[in-house]
């Protein structure tokens, strides 16, 4: 993982559930993690999927990722391209999904209220810093565990080095 992202904010509401995220109706018939990408938030604006580049950064409310536990939430954003999630608050288990995808999730209420859709964003992750138009907002630094994870990947990778298993 990059010590830094930096991409355009795509600003997203509160309760954006993962049934939105990654829409119910392909839960069964989109296997491949790399196709789970051109489905990312296809109901709640269908423009993201196309023109989300890498290292753009999601911007969003209280409790995103709220609803079921579907990690295909977390994975389709990842191959997607984008480099950070900063919300004013996760659901507990999807923010353990964009972590084990290797997908950092960073609570920052500040940010979230100062930046704007579109507008560039940095996330600094070693510093602990999130760098926008109206300033620069701290946040506390993630734990060495997290960092490892996200480093790594996601989760099966991380434990598979730790393991000597590759």
């Amino acid at each position: 993982m990059a010590k830094t992202t930096t991409g355009r904010v795509w600003k997203y509401g509160d309760n954006v559930n993962t049934d939105v995220i990654f829409p119910g109706k392909y839960t069964y018939t989109v296997l491949d993690p790399a196709a789970m990408a051109q489905y990312a938030l296809e109901d709640l604006d269908p423009r993201f999927a196309k023109a989300v580049r890498p290292g753009d950064v999601i911007v969003a409310g209280r409790n995103w990722g709220c609803g079921s536990s579907r990690e295909q939430a977390a994975t389709c954003l990842k191959m997607a391209g984008v480099g950070a999630v900063i919300a004013e608050s996760f659901a507990r288990i999807h923010f353990r999904n964009l972590i084990n995808n290797g997908l950092p999730a960073i609570t920052c209420a500040q940010a979230v209220a100062a930046l704007q859709d579109g507008e560039p964003v940095t996330v600094d992750f070693e510093a602990g810093e999130i760098r926008g138009a109206a300033g620069t907002f701290a946040f506390p630094p993630l734990p060495e565990a997290v960092l490892g994870i996200l480093e790594a990947g996601g989760l099966i990778p991380y434990t598979k080095r730790r393991l000597g298993l590759g």
